[in-house]
């Protein structure tokens, strides 16, 4: 290919191309055909009836479902609370009740009705469905809080683009502060967004914000530091981790009992799901497992300050390493001619910066 500037565009283009097989391979893969897999629920009773009932049911489901009993309805609904299961069905020839708790997983809650209305429904009586966690009316379907990682998570990592090329030329732990800064503004916009915009939280707005900032520290952190090493490819690294991995893993939509082994295993320590579940627990699980997932994000953060402290290293060896060959650069560039020198090293920042100006717009 003769033309540099043809041979410049094509390259750039390889990136949104990547991302377009990228995100339809992640969102079609993840969430075009929900099954359950080891969707876990619980039967009431103790009577001999009661657990045939239940092994009569886990056999015609197979690995679809997870079924256990319990002694009692307030047992039911502890582990529901908990979010040990999906849903709870307490049998009887009159009244059969499902147990579900939509907060934690609407299409969850649709699933094991879909399971047990038919149970009922051959028993010739209503099913009478009890939602024991609901989430806000301003937030019917609970999924608001997935929205709230989608927009938090594109303020964290298309800032990465700003900070990473318009700020090379700062000192890391310089753009670490920002990075900071930066995490602290956005965990404040999803705050407002959550609370007085859409009314997704009615309380506990501080903790909202607390995790919201510390999600956004451990994004910006490794992006800055990436930065270093990946250049250009920062932005395609950090759609990868943060979009295509992240949202689908997140739980917001579907719970991992819901998608393939892959998605589902990431769920356990990916820091979009440490996010969305944090935040449930937060606002309608009186904060049960509020501390796995705090300590999720925590894990994150300290991986953003480890690829930090490397690129910082990295960074002053390479400048130490710069200046020790600046002198025979330097008596090189005159035996060369300096008006040649001049023009190649204005080449070189108009291509950087065309670089820079590329990546910071497919970021955003």
């Amino acid at each position: 290919m003769r033309s540099p500037a043809l041979r410049h565009v094509l390259t750039h283009l390889i990136t949104p191309l990547l991302m377009c097989i990228g995100m339809g391979l992640a969102y079609m893969g993840a969430f075009v055909t929900p099954e359950p897999h080891h969707l876990p629920v619980a039967v009431v009773g103790t009577a001999p009836k009661a657990k045939v009932f239940a092994q009569t049911v886990k056999d015609a489901a197979g690995d679809k479902l997870d079924v256990r009993t319990v002694a009692t309805r307030a047992d039911a609904v502890h582990l529901l609370r908990s979010r040990e299961v999906t849903g709870a069905y307490v049998p009887s020839a009159r009244k059969p009740e499902l147990l579900v708790a939509t907060a934690a997983s609407d299409m969850g809650a649709t699933a094991v009705e879909k399971v047990f209305t038919p149970v009922a429904a051959r028993e010739g009586v209503p099913l009478k469905v009890t939602d024991v966690a609901a989430p806000v009316a301003d937030d019917p379907t609970g999924q608001g809080l997935f929205f709230l990682l989608v927009a938090v998570s594109i303020g964290s990592y298309a800032s990465v683009a700003a900070l990473g090329a318009a700020g090379a030329a700062l000192a890391m732990r310089v753009r670490a502060l920002l990075a900071l800064g930066v995490a602290a503004v956005v965990g404040g916009i999803g705050a407002l967004l959550a609370g007085p915009v859409f009314h997704l939280a009615h309380h506990d707005l501080a903790g909202v914000w607390g995790m919201a900032s510390l999600y956004s520290a451990g994004i910006l952190l490794l992006g800055v530091g990436l930065h270093t090493f990946l250049k250009r490819w920062t932005t395609l690294t950090m759609m990868v981790l943060f979009v295509m991995l992240n949202f689908t893993s997140s739980g917001g939509l579907f719970r991992p009992e819901l998608q393939n082994g892959f998605f589902g295993a990431l769920h356990a320590f990916w820091n979009g799901a440490g996010f969305v579940e944090g935040a449930r627990g937060l606002l309608y699980f009186g904060g049960d497992g509020l501390t796995r997932s705090v300590w999720t994000l925590v894990a994150w953060l300290l991986a953003g300050v480890l690829v930090t402290a490397v690129a910082a290293l990295y960074e002053r060896t390479r400048a130490a390493r710069q200046e020790t060959t600046a002198p025979e650069a330097g008596t090189a560039s005159a035996v060369s001619g300096p008006e040649r020198g001049t023009r190649r090293a204005a080449e070189e920042q108009a291509a950087q910066e065309a670089e820079e100006e590329a990546e910071e717009t497919v970021g955003v």
